[in-house]
């Protein structure tokens, strides 16, 4: 990403399109073949340091780099940019870079998908309590919890193809994207504008907005970064659960911590969730950055205003590289996930059987028994065991239900025991995790 995003890589982009821009005019019969040749033979000789030189002078940076390349091309150097607005370049540039960067991601998308449903897998059936108003509510599975970042990664992913479809250049249009200059330059030739912006799009590998003003439309950025801003909040949802999980009233799931690692300065014993610290930190840095970009859109006036020039220069590769730090993180993350069985367990056997009286009372119905009256019986031993617990004591909700006469009289002691397990109170929970990790599986596959 830092490749993509580099200096040399967007002047070797510009001296691509510029070089497109000649092959067209030639076929044109504008310029000639041994022109071109010179600009080909020059496009990696990159010099940022004469260039900056110039640009201090001149105060145009796409002009110091036209002149950098124009002394590199004794031959080719009269024709660089010839018609040409800065634009017509640059937004070029800039989509090529995007789809490029885009492919990346989702190349890092499908990595993560890959070890997430390895986890799925493994954890599909593995009972743990679940949490509503971060308050215990019924069990789930660590597979069925994970799952739910799997389905949004894959919508996640979903939208990344879209867009990386849908992207499109400025194309060839001039100044205020009326293709003027071109046709005034094409005149007389046997290319119309149309055609000869065909041929340059066509030989740099993107496809252009039917219309465009100085620029392609800024809703094009705003629609990247809500894209880019999605995947970030799936991953930031997913590092908040961890670092909750993490946290040792409840303990169940804790990120990988090396043998030598430091947690504290300060306190030695401490094991502070920084990946997922850093996951949330930079996410919230992505999704600021959409403001920008909506703001970009929204107050372009007329055919171009430079207000959008400055920002765009370092929200969108930031946007980028900031997804791709993420993307590197949460795969590490992922990989080495702990999940501590004994808490699980304990957290189980503490909350599950308050959520398990839903099946005590569903098996009473069914032997015969008042529905209103059982309901109240278990209320009340429900409330003296949540009390017992808020105590620290242990949960006491079996040994006072399989103990409970009235209750007794439609079910056995050992019955009770059973339906009291929240362990087993997972309801298709397994299955549907299986069903998204098949869904991914099949989404990789697709890829390959």
């Amino acid at each position: 990403m830092r490749s993509v995003y580099s200096e040399v890589h967007k002047r070797k982009l510009l001296r691509t399109i510029w070089i497109a821009i000649a092959k067209a005019q030639m076929k044109a019969g504008l310029v000639t073949s041994e022109q071109v040749d010179d600009l080909i033979a020059h496009k990696d000789d990159i010099d940022i340091k004469r260039a900056s030189e110039i640009e201090k002078e001149i105060h145009h940076d796409l002009m110091a780099e036209i002149k950098t390349y124009a002394e590199q091309c004794q031959m080719g150097g009269k024709i660089i940019h010839l018609g040409a607005t800065s634009m017509d370049v640059l937004d070029n540039m800039d989509i090529i870079r995007q789809k490029e960067a885009l492919s990346l991601i989702e190349q890092s998308v499908i990595t993560l998908l890959e070890v997430l449903s390895q986890r799925i897998e493994e954890e599909s059936a593995t009972a743990c309590m679940a949490f509503t108003h971060i308050q215990p509510a019924e069990p789930t599975t660590i597979g069925y919890r994970l799952s739910q970042i799997g389905q949004d990664l894959l919508e996640d992913l979903d939208d990344i193809k879209h867009l990386y479809k849908r992207l499109k250049g400025k194309g060839i249009k001039g100044a205020v994207g009326t293709s003027a200059s071109y046709m005034a330059l094409l005149e007389g030739t046997n290319l119309n504008s149309i055609e000869f912006e065909s041929l340059i799009m066509k030989e740099i590998g993107i496809e252009a907005f039917d219309v465009a003003t100085q620029v392609y439309t800024r809703g094009q950025d705003y629609r990247l970064g809500v894209v880019l801003a999605s995947l970030c909040g799936t991953l930031s949802k997913l590092a908040l659960n961890i670092r909750l999980l993490q946290s040792p009233p409840i303990g169940e799931w804790s990120e990988p911590f090396g043998s030598k690692q430091v947690g504290s300065s300060a306190m030695p014993f401490k094991r502070n969730p920084i990946n997922s610290e850093k996951i949330d930190s930079l996410c919230r840095l992505a999704s600021s950055k959409v403001e920008v970009l909506w703001n970009n859109n929204a107050n372009m006036m007329l055919e171009r205003t430079l207000d959008d020039s400055a920002n765009r220069r370092m929200v969108i590769p930031e946007l980028f590289l900031t997804c791709d730090e993420v993307l590197t993180t949460s795969i590490k993350l992922i990989k080495g996930l702990n999940f501590h069985t004994t808490t699980i367990k304990r957290n189980l056997s503490t909350y599950g059987p308050f959520a398990a009286t839903e099946k005590v009372l569903m098996a009473l119905g069914k032997e015969g028994a008042d529905r209103q009256e059982m309901h109240e019986r278990i209320r009340e031993h429900s409330l003296v065991a949540w009390e017992a617990v808020q105590e620290g004591n242990v949960n006491p909700l079996i040994e006072l239900i399989s103990h409970d006469k009235d209750i007794l009289h439609f079910l056995t002691k050992e019955a009770i025991i059973v339906l009291l397990d929240g362990s087993e109170y997972v309801g298709d929970a397994p299955q549907r995790a299986m069903k998204i990790r098949n869904k991914i599986q099949e989404a990789i596959k697709e890829k390959s």
